[in-house]
């Protein structure tokens, strides 16, 4: 038993760091540019920021090469900050923005930027590794309408459950 479930972890791990189907990474893609402070602006709910306001991502290298990775946001009902530090690295090629995060110990799961201002980097749509993940991330915490209508609906074409998108308060 204890043979089987060591074959199987790397399989579970790996599973965690895959992009869903008929979703594509972008290229030429340069993290220099995306580094920084990310504002949440809409994302599928999910049980790790559930409740959650004002909630950021802060993006910066690491010793090791990797990015580091600390998503805080505020807890109404508690009335205090949650945050959680974790750490990424590219899945492939660095040109491609696809990266594996993780949060806890050696548990990645997948960063997908599936769509990305190339210009200014001021906006960007990431998914994980299913379509139950979603999140339009912003550099301000407000997105103009028609900008954040136009990533819903390439996100609804790809598959997302779009109408189930919890749009964050600032």
């Amino acid at each position: 038993m204890i043979k089987r479930l060591f074959f199987f972890i790397p399989f579970l791990m790996s599973a965690c760091v895959n992009i869903p189907e008929n979703v594509s990474p972008v290229t030429g893609f340069d993290i220099d540019r995306y580094l920084g402070t990310w504002y949440e602006i809409a994302r599928l709910d999910h049980s790790f920021e559930r409740g959650l306001e004002s909630v950021t991502a802060d993006y910066s290298y690491r010793d090791d090469g990797g990015i580091k990775v600390v998503n805080r946001g505020f807890d109404p009902a508690k009335n205090k900050w949650k945050e959680t530090i974790g750490k990424a690295y590219f899945v492939d090629d660095s040109n491609l923005g696809r990266l594996k995060v993780s949060f806890w110990g050696p548990f990645y799961g997948a960063y997908n930027i599936i769509n990305l201002d190339k210009d200014n980097y001021s906006y960007s749509l990431v998914c994980g590794p299913s379509k139950s993940y979603l999140w339009i991330l912003a550099r301000e915490p407000h997105m103009e309408d028609s900008l954040k209508s136009e990533l819903i609906k390439k996100a609804k074409v790809l598959g997302f459950e779009t109408d189930k998108m919890i749009y964050v308060k600032h």
